[in-house]
């Protein structure tokens, strides 16, 4: 207002008259907020005072004590002034651009643009480095702070001066014109700086590096306890090595072999070099041939005869389907395996064995029928086409040492379950040049399976030799009126009766509980006579100590039971009958 035009006023508190003197929208703001920032008067009773609102006072408070009066213009003169100052590049700025451009003319826009930003921070476009440019701006008496990389005699000096360039914002290609060397030398000097600091820049002394060994302390540990089988070869030392984690070729777990055995005279496995031969029973799908065979574990130390380890093996895959040790080799231990392996896998195409009565038996050969499977037989003498025989020589390795120590019947199935896990997990022979990935037996047979039966039709085929009772209490099955002991330990379970001609066997879980020779009555259905056998050592026995030691002679493994009583008419029944007359 000219001063010309000014009255004398009045001082007042009164905001309705103070409102009429006040003409830019700039003092009614801060006359509006004034006694709050001024005074501290509370925002809620200046509201009362002026009817603005509580929430536009507290907002322009707010904004006063943060940008003070420039709160007090619009937005649009603010951005006005605000660019204005952005479009101010300082001196010193333009003048190391002109400056870094006449030193190496090679620089584009872009990268003194980022240079200037690590200088001072600020982001420039480099449309605006190319006007700064072409401003006509004199550049300083500028020298080359670094000579040429080969005129730089100290190697510690020429590395430093490619250091210092990146680290002011140069790239490498504009490192490496600027000193006249090659950029594969920028990048190694810079990944040295990275990796070693300081002690980077100093020169190496010309010795090759030594790769990384993968032979440690760890890994020959580990084949040293390992080679306490010694029948474990290359192959086999390497598979097991994989297992737990550790990668080694078989030539490599073949050296250190022969490095033990000669410092420490252990002995090596003993093998006999052969000429490989054509398999007549090759798959060429999964469950197309299974194979099944017997062999005697002579070298166990329990006594009592002779063990056999019954196993069914899927050619393709080379994995063991079922698998079960027996103190005999009778056609209900095939058929226990045979029912196992159906019952998990499905049943096979066609199913190969040698000549053995168990295997061509006439009850064995129906079942064959009925699950639609093909019976085939190996040549005579011929054992080598048999795909479970290379197998077993691989059990020979890994397991007849352990099962050579087992003392209890439990360790025994604890070495024969510790070798199938082992064999179907680890890497196979047959499958190292496989490309997909899959070199154990497990992996290669996956989850495809054969033909699928269920539990009501494999009760069906198997219902004249296997049939399914309750333990009670006491460990005991009730079978054609006689109580069998099977094992207390699983009292209340359901078991299986496998029953084929004189021989019946109680078996749980696939382990066999207990064994018993039988003749039968005239009518070849009920059992006349049961003698106990013998008892198999399973993980099932019961924690529960006995009172007392019972003898042979004192407990009863098999008890007569009387026969069921003649059910009665019932009374109703005969009364009706009575009346109807």
């Amino acid at each position: 207002m000219p001063a010309s035009k000014r009255q004398h006023v009045i001082p007042t508190d009164d905001w309705q008259q103070l409102r009429l003197h006040l003409d830019w929208p700039e003092q009614i703001t801060y006359e509006l907020i004034r006694p709050v920032i001024v005074y501290g008067q509370s925002i809620v009773k200046r509201a009362k005072e002026t009817g603005a609102a509580v929430r536009t006072i507290r907002r322009k408070a707010d904004q006063f004590d943060v940008a003070g009066m420039a709160s007090l213009f619009p937005a649009r003169m603010r951005s006005d002034n605000e660019r204005l100052e952005r479009r101010e590049i300082p001196q010193p700025l333009r003048q190391l651009l002109i400056d870094l451009k006449k030193e190496h003319p090679g620089f584009r826009a872009h990268e003194l643009a980022t240079i200037g930003y690590v200088a001072f921070g600020r982001r420039l476009d480099p449309r605006t480095v190319q006007r700064i440019l072409a401003s006509g701006l004199p550049p300083k008496g500028i020298t080359r702070r670094f000579p040429h990389y080969a005129e730089i005699p100290d190697p510690v000096e020429r590395r430093s001066a490619i250091v210092r360039l990146h680290a002011e914002g140069w790239n490498v290609k504009s490192i490496a014109g600027y000193l006249e060397t090659t950029r594969r030398r920028v990048y190694e000097a810079l990944k040295r700086w990275i990796q070693e600091g300081v002690h980077g820049l100093e020169d190496k002394p010309p010795i090759p590096k030594q790769p990384a060994r993968k032979v440690d302390l760890r890994s020959m540990h580990t084949v040293q306890k390992l080679q306490e089988n010694p029948e474990l070869g290359a192959f086999r030392m390497h598979a097991a090595l994989k297992q737990v984690g550790i990668e080694l070729s078989p030539s490599t777990c073949g050296r250190i072999l022969a490095l033990n055995r000669s410092l420490y005279q252990l002995p090596g496995p003993t093998t006999e070099p052969h000429e490989a031969k054509p398999m007549p029973f090759q798959a060429s799908r999964r469950h197309q041939y299974w194979t099944v065979d017997v062999r005697y574990l002579d070298m166990h130390q329990l006594g009592g005869g002779m063990i056999y380890c019954i196993s069914i093996l899927e050619n393709y895959s080379r994995c063991i389907l079922a698998s079960m040790l027996s103190r005999s080799q009778d056609l209900t231990a095939y058929l226990m395996v045979l029912y196992a392996a159906v019952r998990r896998y499905g049943s096979p195409e066609a199913l190969v064995s040698d000549g053995g009565s168990i295997f061509k038996a006439n009850r064995a050969m129906t079942i064959y029928e009925v699950l639609g499977i093909r019976k085939e037989q190996i040549a005579k003498r011929q054992p080598w086409q048999s795909y479970i025989e290379s197998q077993f020589n691989v059990q020979r390795r890994m397991a007849d040492w352990h099962f050579a120590r087992a003392t209890t019947w439990e360790e025994l199935l604890a070495v024969h379950d510790r070798w199938l896990e082992d064999f179907n997990t680890q890497v196979h022979w047959a499958h190292r040049e496989r490309e997909d990935g899959r070199h154990s037996p497990a992996e290669v047979l996956g989850w495809v399976a054969g033909t699928q039966h269920s539990q009501q039709e494999l009760y069906r085929i198997f219902y004249t030799t296997r049939f399914g009772r309750r333990l009670n209490k006491l460990g005991y099955v009730r079978f054609r009126h006689w109580r069998l002991y099977g094992e207390q330990g699983v009292a209340r379970q359901r078991a299986a009766v496998w029953l084929y001609g004189d021989l019946l066997t109680v078996e749980f879980a696939d382990a066999l509980l207990s064994q018993y020779l039988v003749t039968y009555a005239p009518n070849h259905v009920q059992l006349r006579t049961v003698t106990p056998l013998r008892r198999f050592q399973t993980p099932y026995q019961s924690p529960q100590l006995s009172l007392w030691d019972l003898q042979p002679h004192e407990w009863r493994l098999a008890l007569p039971l009387p026969a069921y009583a003649p059910r009665r008419k019932c009374a109703a029944r005969a009364v009706q009958g009575r009346l109807a007359m």
